[in-house]
C-alpha cells in the first residue's frame, strides 16, 4: 500500500475541523426556519420550496396599519351601520339572490341556514365578490405572524395551515393568492383554518375554490353557519325596550343563557312577544337617535363565530332583513333601523 500524501493529511485535517453539521439556514424572517421544519415534518413538503415561498413573501407595513385600527373599534354603530346599509348594497343582495336563488336556496335547504343570511355574509364580506383584497396572502400572514405579536400566535398558526393545505384546497397557486390585510380569502373572507375546518367542495370538481366557484363559496358559508350551531327558523335579535332606571347590563360574547323572563325582572322588557324561557343576551347599541337596545339569540351568536364583532353581527342581520323584503316586495330596499 502506498504511502498517503502530504495532500491527502492536509484534506483529512481540514474535515475535521469542520463542525458535524452545518446550521440551518435562518431565513429571510424571525422564525421561518422553525416554521418550515414543523410544516416539512407533518405534510412531508420539500423544505427548499416552503423555504422559497416564505423568502418570496415581504413585510408590508400597510397591513399592519390596516389591522391597527379596525372600524369595528373605531366607530359607533350609528357610523359602522352606514357602511353596509347603503341602497347599493341592499339592491346588489336583492339582485343577487333573485339571479341565484335556485342555488341559493337549495344550499340553504341542505345546511338548515336562512338564504338571505348566506347573501349578507357576501355582502358585508366583499360586496357580493366585488372586493375580496388585493393583499398577497403570503404577504399578509407572514407580515402578522412574525412582524406583529400582539396575534402572532394566530396568525402563524394560520400561516402553518396554509402552508400544509394541499393544493385542492386553494383557489390557485399559493404564491398568487390575494385577499384581506388579514390573509382572508374569497367572497366569504376565510382564514385558511376555515377554509381547511368549513370548505366544501359543492361542485364536485375534486377542488375547493372560494374564488370562482359559486356553489363552493355558498356551501362553505352555510357549512360554516350549520356547524356553528346556526337553528333553522330562529330568531337573530328582537328590539328591548328597557323601563326608566334599569340598570346597565354590558353585553356578554357567549352563547345566551339568561331568560327574557330575568331581563324583564331587571327592567327590560321585548317589544315584541317572545316565550318567556327564550334565551338571550343584551346589546346596546349607539344609534343615530340615542341608544337601542337589542335581544340578541343563539343564531346572532353564531354570526359572531365568524366575526367576533356584535355591530358586524348585527350589520349582517340588517342587510338580511332588507335583502329578504326586497325580494318579495321590490319596493322594500330599506332594512329596519
Amino acid at each position: 500500500m502506498s504511502k498517503p500524501s502530504r495532500l491527502t493529511y492536509l484534506l483529512c485535517a481540514f474535515l475535521c475541523c469542520l463542525p458535524a453539521a452545518l446550521p440551518a439556514r435562518a431565513g429571510t424572517h424571525p422564525g421561518e426556519a422553525a416554521l418550515v421544519r414543523q410544516v416539512a415534518a407533518a405534510t412531508g413538503k420539500d423544505p427548499a420550496r416552503l423555504t422559497a415561498l416564505l423568502d418570496g413573501a415581504q413585510k408590508q407595513q400597510a397591513i399592519l396599519d390596516a389591522i391597527s385600527r379596525p372600524a369595528e373599534k373605531q366607530l359607533e354603530w350609528k357610523d359602522y351601520r352606514p357602511i353596509f346599509l347603503t341602497p347599493q348594497r341592499i339592491q346588489g343582495g336583492i339582485d343577487f339572490y333573485r339571479q341565484h336563488r335556485a342555488l341559493v336556496d337549495a344550499t340553504a335547504r341542505k345546511y338548515g341556514v336562512a338564504p338571505q343570511y348566506l347573501v349578507a355574509i357576501l355582502g358585508v364580506e366583499t360586496r357580493y365578490g366585488k372586493i375580496t383584497g388585493h393583499y398577497r396572502v403570503l404577504d399578509a400572514l407572514v407580515t402578522l405572524a412574525f412582524y406583529y405579536p400582539p396575534r402572532a400566535k394566530f396568525f402563524r398558526a394560520q400561516l402553518k395551515t396554509l402552508l400544509e393545505m394541499p393544493d385542492n384546497m386553494l383557489a390557485g397557486p399559493l404564491d398568487t393568492l390575494t385577499g384581506s390585510y388579514a390573509g382572508a380569502q374569497g367572497w366569504g373572507q376565510f382564514m385558511p383554518s376555515s377554509i381547511r375546518k368549513y370548505g366544501v367542495d359543492a361542485d364536485h370538481d375534486g377542488h375547493i375554490d372560494l374564488h370562482d366557484s359559486l356553489p363552493d363559496i355558498l356551501a362553505s358559508v352555510a357549512n360554516y353557519f350549520h356547524q356553528h350551531g346556526w337553528q333553522p327558523d330562529g330568531a337573530v335579535a328582537a328590539r328591548a325596550q328597557p323601563e326608566m332606571g334599569a340598570s346597565n347590563l354590558p353585553y356578554r360574547p357567549r352563547p345566551p343563557r339568561r331568560t327574557i323572563e330575568q331581563y324583564e325582572s331587571l327592567g327590560y322588557a321585548p317589544l315584541a312577544k317572545l316565550a318567556p324561557d327564550t334565551a338571550a343576551n343584551l346589546l346596546t347599541l349607539q344609534g343615530a337617535h340615542g341608544p337601542q337596545h337589542w335581544f340578541t339569540f343563539d343564531n346572532f351568536f353564531v354570526i359572531t363565530r365568524y366575526n367576533r364583532s356584535p355591530m358586524y353581527a348585527m350589520a349582517v342581520r340588517d342587510l338580511a332583513h332588507a335583502i329578504a323584503a326586497g325580494v318579495h316586495d321590490p319596493a322594500a330596499t330599506e332594512a329596519a333601523p
